[in-house]
């Protein structure tokens, strides 16, 4: 019986403990102060993702365009730092793909470089095929998933 009321205390304790957790959604008044310009900068860098042919890691001319105005907007506000992460196809093996999205995300770290952006603002990871944004199977699904994504990580 001492057993089962240490238990419960225990358990109690500790959702307690995750009931007084503080909160990471924005309450109503909250300002984080950031401008309504910063914030759409940040909605542009994040919403956009670079896709990718299978097996392959090269910029396709259709995102070079939208890497200039990240670019732009990463010049314009220099304390904006960005995580790409570099994501692949559920085929291969996990190294492969670990490897081939770490060449993903290096290849528009690169391109941004080459635009003008400090690399002191970006930061790369690949997460292979751990990270699908579509679950399922065939070449619609996979071309969603060979992408790299771009997540604001400080501002």
């Amino acid at each position: 019986m001492k057993r089962y009321v240490l238990i419960l205390a225990l358990v109690m304790a500790l959702a307690a403990g995750f009931g007084c957790a503080k909160k990471t959604t924005a309450e109503p008044g909250y300002d984080d102060g950031l401008t309504p310009e910063m914030r759409a900068a940040i909605q542009q860098i994040t919403d956009a993702r670079v896709y990718f042919a299978f097996d392959k890691f090269n910029i396709q001319p259709e995102y070079k365009d939208m890497l200039k105005t990240k670019a732009e907007l990463m010049k314009k506000y220099p304390s904006i730092r960005v995580r790409i992460e570099g994501n692949c196809d559920d085929r291969g093996t996990q190294e492969y793909n670990l490897a081939l999205g770490e060449r993903r995300a290096r290849a528009a770290y690169e391109y941004l470089v080459t635009l003008g952006v400090s690399p002191n603002q970006l930061e790369m990871i690949s997460y292979g095929k751990e990270n699908p944004a579509v679950q399922g199977t065939g070449e619609a699904v996979w071309a969603k998933n060979r992408r790299d994504d771009f997540r604001v990580i400080a501002h």
